[in-house]
């Protein structure tokens, strides 16, 4: 059985989500996300018993325009807080959205070509 989609994430939840979403397929340890938590004072993940973290939708979507704009457009910390601080952040929703199906699209495609070419050995 696995967690509702709306349900809170523990922090190594959130980081295998950043992993799988991410284009070069780096994983992100826990420190990072932390990390992030200090500089972009707009992540709150609930933090209960023992310090745990846990992360809602709201928090693991901005983590996830965070990765976006350090990890694959190469961003400053304080180029990424500016965009972040602005308005214009709803665009990078869909920037981000593009390049993440983009990505998708491309594994599907090579996939198909691996099973053609293993046909045409047969």
């Amino acid at each position: 059985m696995s967690k509702s989609f709306n349900a809170y994430k523990t922090i190594g939840e959130v980081a295998k989500i950043l992993s799988f979403e991410s284009t070069k397929g780096q994983s992100i340890p826990t420190h990072t996300i932390r990390f992030w938590e200090k500089e972009f004072k707009q992540i709150k993940p609930k933090i209960l018993n023992g310090n745990r973290r846990y992360y809602d939708k709201k928090n693991i979507d901005l983590l996830k325009k965070v990765y976006f704009l350090l990890k694959e457009q190469g961003m400053t910390i304080n180029g990424a807080r500016k965009i972040l601080n602005n308005k214009d952040s709803l665009k990078l929703d869909e920037t981000s959205n593009r390049s993440i199906k983009a990505l998708n699209l491309k594994n599907k495609l090579k996939k198909i070509s691996n099973i053609i070419k293993s046909l045409k050995n047969k």
